[in-house]
């Protein structure tokens, strides 16, 4: 299984990204596909989740509003809607996969893609 994730970059506070992980297969074939981002210094955290069997998305208390998690399962994509940002959004986003059921919001995914930079100025 891999994962690749593309689409950060260095924007101003409000501003917007759209961030993109291809998976190796059809994203159906996944219990969930999801975002996570680590900030400088800090753990890894949740950002978002989606379910395309279980039509389901969850998403991180400090992003809902803003972020829109979605699939294009025909293109093997998963996306990652910002809009809003500012400097705490500041991080490395991952992209990740599981196989497993179970919620979506947790952190022992199975699969990992490697992380794409978003850094936000003030």
């Amino acid at each position: 299984v891999q994962l690749q994730a593309s689409g950060g970059g260095l924007v101003q506070a409000g501003a917007s990204l759209k961030l993109s992980c291809r998976t190796s297969g059809r994203p159906a074939m996944y219990h969930a596909l999801g975002w996570f981002r680590q900030p400088p210094g800090k753990e890894r955290e949740f950002v978002a989740a989606i379910s395309w069997r279980y039509r389901t998305s969850e998403y991180a208390d400090s992003v809902k509003d803003r972020f829109a998690i979605s699939i294009d399962n025909a293109k093997n994509t998963m996306w990652l809607q910002m809009n809003s940002l500012s400097p705490e959004d500041t991080a490395v986003y991952f992209c990740a996969a599981d196989r497993k059921p179970g919620a979506l919001k947790r952190s022992d995914y199975d699969y990992w893609g490697q992380g794409t930079q978003v850094t936000v100025s003030s």
